[in-house]
């Protein structure tokens, strides 16, 4: 539902001023009286620098340029592949084959989408996007070695990281009458857009995220990201009008059907004979 709520965020702020602006949000009055995570600082700031400032600037300046809600939510779910990838090289975790075919499964579901909305996006909003599920796959790695004990903290503080960044670049990408603009002209539309994105989304869909990469191995928890794109591109159709043809249904099947086989493939064996009893 976020990228539909960030496309029309994005029809009344500049792409890295909203970003910007959904950082400070998350982070004020919250860092007041969320305690820092435990653990190295250099790493929340690495956290805060690759999940919220580095992904959320390429995605919206990369939907902002072009690409489709529908379709950049499925782009962004490259990420997977990064965070499988990284969890492998970086933290020696073992990849199942069984857990390697529900991906493909699913990765073929995302194909068919591409092969059919790859003429809908500007190449530079494509490789954007692209950009931003690496920096989430990045993130996730990092999210995992610091293991904070208060995910909502890891969140707060993460973001405290963002703002400043962002503004910066707002200043000079954007500009300082484009800004004041923006906040001057906003609407009630544009005011509920960003609170959604800042609350339901960030506090409370990244700090489960969080403390799931915690619980669970990376690339156990990477898989189930695939299913955003089902439901971005369903809410796009219902609320934006985006086209929803055949393939599309067929496409959101297979990567259901892949993430069910993964999920699957992840349950004890004893527990699976048992239930065959």
């Amino acid at each position: 539902m976020n990228f539909v709520v960030i496309e029309i965020g994005l029809r009344e702020f500049p792409p890295l001023f909203l970003t910007a602006m959904r950082f400070i949000l998350v982070a004020f009055p919250a860092v007041f009286f969320a305690q820092r995570p435990k653990g190295p600082i250099a790493m929340v700031f690495l956290y805060g620098i690759f999940m919220f400032a580095l992904q959320f600037a390429f995605l919206f300046a990369g939907m902002y340029l072009g690409m489709p809600a529908g379709l950049a939510s499925l782009v962004l779910q490259f990420q997977v592949i990064a965070t499988v990838v990284l969890s492998t090289v970086l933290l020696r975790e073992v990849i199942p084959f069984q857990r390697l075919v529900g991906i493909a499964v699913a990765l073929c579901g995302l194909a068919i989408v591409a092969w059919h909305s790859a003429g809908n996006a500007e190449t530079v909003g494509f490789v954007l996007v692209l950009c931003a599920a690496i920096c989430w796959g990045v993130a996730n790695i990092v999210s995992k070695k610091i293991g904070a004990s208060s995910v909502l903290a890891l969140v707060v503080w993460g973001s405290l990281v963002a703002p400043l960044p962002l503004l910066l670049a707002s200043f000079y990408f954007e500009g300082r009458q484009v800004m004041m603009g923006a906040l001057s002209s906003v609407s009630w539309v544009g005011i509920i857009a960003l609170g959604y994105i800042v609350y339901p989304t960030t506090f409370y869909g990244f700090s489960i995220w969080s403390k799931l990469l915690n619980l669970y191995s990376t690339n156990m928890v990477a898989p189930f990201s695939l299913l955003v794109p089902v439901f971005g591109i369903f809410f796009s159709a219902v609320i934006l009008s985006e086209p929803m043809p055949t393939w599309k249904l067929v496409a959101s099947a297979l990567v259901i059907s892949g993430v069910a086989f993964n999920i699957v493939s992840l349950r004890p064996r004893s527990v699976r004979k048992t239930e065959n009893r």
